[in-house]
């Protein structure tokens, strides 16, 4: 991978354009897609106007180890992530989509987002100090700090909000919005794929509080899509260090949330310039995430 390198935009003439969301470039090959995934940060959804270097590439390698590790449990989107079919796809040699880009099948996705939580953190723990532990149909036990563990993981699946926060609802909401057979399958994907990657986070020594699955119909048939168990899509802390009664650390952005929080910003468009500091410690904790879990430097 190529270190310090920036792409906030990709630009394949040959291809259109792009279906644009806050990290990923989506473009139409046919019978296929081609996913680019930027360097650019989104923090309480607005994007910011500097991105965070090989972020991208980390995203897309990890995606690649977590379909590869996880297929055994379900049919995934990926086709490809090598250049040779990267820049086959595009008509040209296109260095810049080295390492941070995808192949992958059509597919037709669900309207919602499978969400698998360890540990009360983040948008649950806020509505359980609210509500109490009968929320969206659950049934959690009273008396729960923030960074709890859970007594067995929970499957809280939401909304996809084309702006704004996701919104969290029940399993019988989803039925609703999918059909009972395709919300049974859904969840128990979610949290079989859930288990099996929190052995291997513990493994490195990091715990998988909680994640967020994409599932979509191709040839008739449920299959994993988009990202997989990445540090936008999953919340990692450090098992030594993790200590329930308050937010934890976490590999992710939060080097540019705190910087964020303390800033006079009214958290809309357009995003503050990060400063190189924020920068680079957020750079360092995708990378050490991406390396404590796949096993390979970057």
């Amino acid at each position: 991978m190529q270190a310090m390198s920036v792409l906030l935009s990709s630009n394949i003439p040959a291809l259109g354009e792009p279906k644009v969301g806050k990290v990923r470039e989506v473009y139409d090959l046919g019978e296929d897609l081609l996913i680019v995934a930027t360097d650019r940060i989104s923090a309480f959804d607005v994007i910011m106007p500097n991105g965070i270097p090989d972020k991208g590439r980390i995203l897309n390698q990890m995606s690649c180890f977590w379909f590869m590790r996880l297929k055994p449990f379900v049919k995934n989107h990926m086709i490809s992530v090598t250049d040779k079919d990267i820049f086959a796809a595009v008509g040209a040699h296109s260095p810049e989509l080295s390492g941070r880009s995808m192949i992958v099948k059509k597919a037709d996705p669900l309207p919602i987002e499978c969400v698998a939580r360890g540990y009360i953190a983040g948008s649950l723990f806020k509505e359980y100090k609210k509500g109490g532990g009968k929320i969206h149909g659950l049934d959690l036990p009273d008396g729960l700090q923030d960074g709890d563990r859970l007594p067995e993981p929970i499957y809280t699946p939401a909304t996809k909000a084309t702006e704004g926060h996701d919104e969290n609802i029940s399993f019988d909401q989803t039925v609703d919005l999918v059909g009972r057979e395709v919300a049974e399958k859904a969840r128990d994907l979610t949290l079989r794929l859930y288990t099996e990657a929190t052995h291997h986070a513990e493994d490195a020594g990091l715990l998988l509080a909680d994640t967020k699955f994409e599932f979509g119909i191709h040839n008739g048939e449920l299959i994993w899509i988009d990202e997989a168990l990445t540090p936008d899509s999953s919340r990692y802390w450090e098992k030594k260090d993790w200590k329930p009664g308050g937010a934890q650390p976490s590999f992710d952005k939060q080097y540019v949330r705190d910087f964020l929080e303390n800033m006079d910003w009214d958290k809309t468009p357009p995003g503050p310039e990060l400063p190189d500091d924020v920068v680079m410690n957020t750079r360092l904790k995708y990378v050490e995430a991406y390396e404590r879990i796949t096993g390979q430097r970057l």
